[in-house]
């Protein structure tokens, strides 16, 4: 019988936690939120909590668990460096130590979108490919880099914020303490933004209709849908998005030339009418070698990227990251 492994993707609103083997078949699984204003401590030891209530739902103890997080850590140590949206922005919290010694097997940290990057190599369009690129969209825009199999994470653990890559140099402030981000204009609150200013200029009927008119429900999934069904302005604005993650993914063609873009998070499930003028805008900004054989694809496991992505860093982490160490014994 293959060994189990456990997972948990940490977010600001849910804690996702789950238990599987080492090819991704999940065991047992619950989500609690998060409930972050409490502090580090209390948010660490709900997720305690939580594994060890999967480890007796399942009879199943883990080999180790993988951990994603929101923001920079240092995967040697299992040390949160910065979670910018959570309170306290977790500066040097030894989360990994910590979990460790209670729990009693090894714990492993990653950036969620690094995780999520793992995930989508080792169990999704990445099983075909050694050379991947994957753009998280969601309230922000994150990413990871694959090149020869490994993930590339850099001296400070950071490489792969794809989201903070300029795309306008005259663009918008963004949060990062830059300007034009891409971040700016391809996250989930950008889009809904941009439904909200068509909508208040009239420009936007069936979004209109969906939301019945409250400002509050025009949200990424919304634009989509009135764009489906019928708001020609609202797919240009989709199709204005595209532009600029293609524009992004054409820088990164450029530099690196992965055979795999990968879309994955909630703007993703925009579909086609995302991907479309993302390969299109690649391919024409593209000029020093032929583009026909980079594919642009939305993320094969969805929202599961990250929790996957977790078990895959417990249970072959080493193997894809070269700043990890092997497992300890705890026998």
């Amino acid at each position: 019988m293959s060994e189990v492994y456990a997972s948990i993707d940490l977010g600001g609103t849910n804690i996702h936690a789950a238990l599987a083997r080492a090819d991704g078949s999940i065991l047992a699984e619950k989500k609690e939120p998060t409930r972050s204003h409490e502090g580090p401590q209390a948010v660490i030891a709900r997720m305690i909590q939580m594994m060890r209530e999967l480890v007796e739902q399942s009879r199943h103890a883990p080999a180790a668990l993988g951990i994603g997080v929101p923001g920079l850590v240092d995967v040697a140590t299992g040390k949160t460096r910065f979670l910018p949206n959570l309170p306290t922005q977790w500066r040097n919290v030894s989360v990994g130590e910590q979990m460790e010694t209670a729990l009693g097997f090894p714990v492993r940290l990653l950036n969620d979108a690094r995780t999520a990057t793992l995930g989508e190599m080792v169990f999704g369009h990445g099983k075909a490919v050694s050379d991947l690129v994957f753009f998280t969209l969601g309230t922000g825009v994150g990413g990871g880099v694959v090149l020869d199999g490994r993930l590339r994470l850099g001296p400070l653990n950071a490489a792969g914020e794809l989201g903070h890559q300029t795309v306008d140099p005259h663009g918008l402030p963004c949060s990062c303490g830059n300007q034009g981000c891409l971040e700016t204009v391809a996250s989930g609150p950008a889009l809904a933004a941009e439904g909200v200013r068509l909508l208040l200029s009239g420009n936007a009927p069936r979004l209109h209709e969906l939301c019945g008119g409250d400002l509050s429900r025009v949200t990424a999934a919304t634009v989509g849908q009135a764009a489906r069904e019928g708001d020609a302005m609202v797919r240009r604005a989709i199709e204005r998005m595209g532009t600029w993650i293609g524009i992004a993914a054409a820088n990164i063609v450029s530099a690196l030339h992965p055979g795999l873009i990968v879309l994955g998070g909630g703007v993703a499930q925009l579909g086609e009418l995302l991907i479309e003028p993302v390969k299109r805008t690649m391919h024409e900004r593209v000029g020093m070698f032929p583009t026909d054989d980079v594919q642009v694809l939305t993320s094969q496991l969805g929202d599961r990227a990250g929790l996957l992505g977790g078990i895959a860093l417990a249970a072959r982490g080493a193997e894809f990251i070269p700043q990890l160490q092997p497992l300890k014994s705890y026998s």
